[in-house]
């Protein structure tokens, strides 16, 4: 299925240079992809990639260029068959005091890999969107709202059109830049207090592996205007501090700062409203878009073979709903080498 997918093909990824990028490099280049191009805006950050990759050098474009920049993403794209745009402004609580910078980046460069997209006839277009889209309650997820959204409207008379968009929502990738649990470590070794916002707080558990084989569905399964989110455990994330203090040995105490600005106590991937409209299918459930109708000659597999949830009555998938017990925690993040 991955060979067929990227097979000599060209692939564009937007904030390439980042944690998920290089994941997503690492695997496409096992399937001999013609080339893949790595889109970033930070020079720094494409020199050590091509350290890291110096070896696939024949393989690999680096193109520093900005999302906001459309010109830039016209070359870019230019003869790309596959376009995974995970370019993003995304630390919450920042952007909640820079609005204005986080729609320049996260809208209105969607707006322009969209039309960069369609310009130069890319076949697929996979946007990487976040938990924090659903039902938003901060400026991240609003604009990632709206981003799903223009990919969801691009789909529109997709009969004359030539690319296919489709999105993937998922929350943070452990280990990624920023995630809990390097942050915890680095507390828990220093002996500092172990900062938590909730004590009811939770949160899915998804891997980079998981992350990479989510978006490589989404390109597989798309027809235009899907979400696909991934069927993923949860924690409470009292449980992850336990865990991480028993493999350190230590006895660090926890101080409760509250919620940051725009933080939730859950992660909440599918709401009430798109229930209605979403597909259980194998590991994954595929949101359809609430405005865009498949062609008549498109028969998704995801309908062909999956079942709608409403059918199941369930009300929401939220990472509340989705907790496993610490035990369960600690041996799968032994599994996954996590701790």
């Amino acid at each position: 299925m991955k060979k067929n997918i990227f097979k000599d093909k060209v692939i564009l990824i937007t904030g390439g240079t980042g944690y998920l990028g290089q994941a997503l490099t690492e695997e496409i280049l096992k399937y001999n992809p013609q080339s893949i191009r790595v889109f970033s805006r930070d020079e720094v950050k494409h020199h050590k990639f091509q350290e890291k990759f110096s070896e696939y050098k024949d393989k690999i474009r680096n193109f520093i260029g900005d999302v906001r920049d459309y010109d830039r993403l016209l070359k870019a794209t230019r003869e790309a068959d596959i376009v995974i745009h995970a370019a993003a402004l995304k630390r919450l609580d920042i952007l909640e005091y820079n609005v204005e910078e986080a729609i320049k980046t996260d809208i209105l460069g969607s707006l322009n890999v969209v039309n960069a997209c369609l310009e130069n006839r890319v076949e697929k277009a996979i946007m990487v969107s976040t938990d924090k889209a659903c039902s938003p309650v901060n400026t991240y997820g609003a604009c990632k709202f709206v981003s799903e959204r223009i990919f969801s409207e691009s789909n529109q008379s997709k009969g004359s059109l030539p690319t296919v968009f489709t999105a993937v929502r998922y929350g943070n990738v452990l280990e990624s830049t920023g995630s809990v649990i390097p942050f915890f470590s680095e507390k828990i070794n220093n002996g500092h207090k172990i900062p938590l916002t909730d004590k009811r707080m939770t949160r899915f558990i998804i891997s980079p592996e998981e992350a990479v084989d989510l978006i490589f569905n989404a390109i597989k399964y798309g027809v235009g205007g899907e979400v696909f989110v991934p069927k993923l455990p949860a924690f409470k994330i009292t449980d992850l501090i336990e865990i991480l203090k028993e493999k350190f040995n230590k006895k660090n105490g926890t101080e409760i700062i509250g919620l940051r600005p725009g933080e939730k106590i859950h992660e909440l991937m599918i709401n009430l409203a798109e229930i209605p409209r979403t597909y259980d299918f194998k590991n994954l459930y595929v949101i359809n878009s609430c405005i865009e109708k498949c062609r008549n000659d498109q028969h998704p597999v995801y309908i062909e073979k999956g079942k709608l949830l409403n059918e199941n009555k369930m009300i929401e998938y939220s990472s509340e709903d989705a907790v496993i017990t610490k035990k369960e925690v600690e041996k799968l993040f032994k599994k996954l080498n996590l701790i």
